[in-house]
């Protein structure tokens, strides 16, 4: 197997950032990282990472950028803002786009580079630092063969989807169906508890069954709990991703009813208050008001 070389820039820091980088420079990679507040590039710089001032500094010298910030604002800042990685010409590197942004959007910011990958990650900030993600990548078949040692230290799997954009399709479906299903188990528990169950014993159950996706096992920890901060993946993303599912199914002509419902859910937790909980929380949009079931 051919293994990557050169240094790599990882730009947005937040949890799935910061384990991607960590594993790179665990790997024996040299990375350069940059992030919009500068305080969580500290313990990367402590680790051996470079810290940059903007992107256009990240990149200097290296052969491969990964993108992970939050949406496509972010992304357009990154990429094309003042001191951002095109801003001095194009990018001689293999640009990877690991943020969840509309596919459109990634072709129409990067569609005229010649080697640029989307990739949909699968997996939390552990399987990011572990290597154990599983990566949807889109964009041409050559560049993709020459991203593969690189896509190959990061995830455990990884999946040539097809043309550019195609990456991000497949990240907002896998969306589309944890919104759901997170849902879902937030709607049970609040019917059991108004039917007298207790919670934890419900949840407990529904993470044993073989209903259960690995997923739903995963978040019932919190549900039980009620732990909603140190978000694993924040609500307001999720939401984000699920409008942006809603747009696509609204462009191909297509009714989507649970969808349609989990966004409305997913936004009204948002407005609530918890979009920078866990996305776990959108259990409080479901929840009764207090005092109106035990």
């Amino acid at each position: 197997m051919t293994h990557h070389t050169g240094p790599v820039a990882v730009l947005g820091l937040g949890s799935m950032g910061t384990g991607l980088a960590t594993r790179l420079l665990d790997q024996g990679v040299q990375v350069r990282v940059w992030n919009r507040t500068p305080e969580r590039t500290g313990p990367l710089a402590a680790a051996g990472a470079v810290a940059a001032a903007h992107p256009a500094a990240a990149i200097e010298g290296t052969s491969a950028a990964i993108c992970t910030v939050a949406d496509s604002d972010a992304l357009a800042a990154v990429l094309r803002g003042p001191d951002g990685i095109l801003s001095g010409g194009p990018y001689p590197g293999a640009l990877v786009c690991a943020s969840t942004v509309a596919p459109e959007e990634v072709v129409k910011l990067t569609g005229d580079l010649h080697s640029v990958l989307d990739v949909g990650m699968l997996g939390n900030r552990e399987h990011a630092r572990n290597g154990e993600l599983r990566l949807f990548v889109g964009g041409e078949e050559r560049v993709f063969t020459a991203g593969l040692p690189l896509l190959e230290l990061l995830g455990k799997e990884v999946v040539h989807l097809g043309e550019l954009g195609s990456g991000m399709r497949m990240k907002l479906l896998l969306n589309l169906l944890m919104g759901i299903e997170v849902q879902a188990m937030a709607e049970a528990v609040e019917l059991a508890a108004a039917s007298g169950l207790d919670r934890a014993l419900v949840l407990r159950a529904i993470a044993g069954s073989g209903f259960a996706s690995p997923v739903m096992a995963f978040k019932s920890k919190r549900l039980i709990a009620k732990r909603f901060d140190e978000p694993d993946f924040r609500l307001r993303l999720m939401a984000k991703d699920l409008l942006l599912a809603s747009n696509q199914a609204a462009a191909a002509g297509l009714r989507l009813p649970l969808l349609a419902a989990a966004t409305q859910t997913h936004v009204s937790a948002t407005e609530q208050g918890h979009g920078d909980e866990d996305c776990v929380a959108v259990a409080h949009a479901i929840a009764p008001e207090p005092g109106t079931h035990p």
